[in-house]
């Protein structure tokens, strides 16, 4: 990794462990502090004029609390020397990983991806996996599958407001328009590896109970900033993939889906503008659309990714943790305030880098 992306490393490295996310009191405990350090996947891509993109991706676990950065393949391509396990589902859809007192050398953890001496859990993505979905519809409209009147109904409530009934129709839509595999396929051919939508229904099953989710659909950080990377017009060309590669989708396409990331209006993650008059509120990244982002949420998971563009302050960032509402300060809380309190020390940190 190179002096200028092992800098940007370092200092979000520094941003994460001044959030104390250690001492994150836990509703399964009571209150008491996390048993164990959760896991924290961050990925941030910055760009500049008349500079090369910087990026890099850090990680923290009950395994690694004082974080670690990945090693990336030159060009930003694919992590290097990091081993990804799926997370786990149990009995009755439990997140069983993240239960108090799970002991990691006990489960039967699976390869999701990779090899080498860093291994990561790979905490489930929630509803950030809706992008996943989104961009497979997209295809579809470029394939002639679909067009984006007979989509947006379903799309843009799906990706705004994180609607799970739109979403189990634009699942169904994948499937009856035959691009479930289509997505999964173009997804590795732009080496995105860890961005799997697997075990979905016809029907327009994703979740636990339908046999999908958990364990069966999957994302981490780095691999969605350069998913964020290919649907951002205002970005260079994605060097990991080879001139004159196909593009991921067309410009027509890919600019309504951004727009559509760009009215957002769960700003309660790594941004928190819909959080404002909460007691105890703190201020994280800009809001939408400034931050065209999706966000994910459930008792055990909290993720957040986008792109943020406001003035000449231009970069992707991609944020998956176990912090789910079990440890939210307040009941209109999607997560701790913790992560906002990231989200802006990243925003100062993507402000202020060389």
């Amino acid at each position: 990794m190179s002096t200028a992306h092992t800098s940007v490393a370092h200092a979000l490295i520094q941003a994460v462990r001044q959030q104390d996310f250690g001492s994150t009191p836990d509703a399964m405990r009571a209150g008491q502090p996390v048993q164990a350090f959760p896991n924290i996947d961050l990925a941030v891509v910055r760009f500049a004029p008349a500079a090369a993109p910087r990026w890099a991706n850090v990680m923290f676990s009950r395994e690694h609390p004082q974080g670690v950065a990945a090693a990336i393949e030159a060009q930003a391509g694919p992590l290097l020397g990091v081993r990804f396990d799926a997370d786990l589902q149990g009995a009755g859809g439990v997140s069983v990983a993240w239960q108090p007192g799970a002991d990691w050398q006990q489960l039967p953890w699976q390869l999701l991806h990779g090899s080498g001496p860093l291994r990561m859990v790979a905490p489930y993505p929630a509803s950030l996996l809706k992008l996943m979905v989104a961009v497979g519809l997209g295809l579809a409209v470029d394939a002639g599958r679909a067009t984006w009147p007979q989509v947006l109904p379903t799309l843009e409530p799906m990706i705004t407001v994180s609607d799970n009934d739109a979403t189990d129709q634009c699942v169904m839509l994948l499937h009856h328009t035959g691009m479930v595999d289509t997505l999964n396929q173009r997804l590795q051919q732009a080496t995105l590896h860890t961005l799997q939508l697997n075990r979905t229904t016809s029907a327009g099953g994703w979740r636990n109970g339908q046999g999908s989710g958990v364990g069966h659909i999957h994302m981490t950080a780095w691999d969605t900033v350069r998913l964020l990377w290919l649907l951002d017009a205002d970005a260079p060309p994605a060097p990991w993939l080879p001139a004159g590669h196909a593009p991921l989708l067309q410009p027509t396409t890919r600019d309504g889906l951004r727009a559509l990331l760009a009215r957002q209006q769960l700003d309660e993650i790594l941004s928190s503008g819909a959080l404002r008059d909460v007691p105890g509120w703190v201020p994280g990244l800009p809001d939408a659309p400034a931050f065209a982002h999706k966000t994910g949420t459930t008792e055990n998971y909290a993720s957040d990714a986008g792109i943020v563009k406001l003035g000449s302050t231009h970069y992707l960032v991609a944020l998956l943790s176990n912090l789910g509402s079990r440890y939210a300060p307040h009941e209109r809380c999607a997560t701790t305030w913790r992560l906002p309190a990231l989200g802006a020390a990243v925003h100062r940190l993507m402000e202020s880098h060389p």
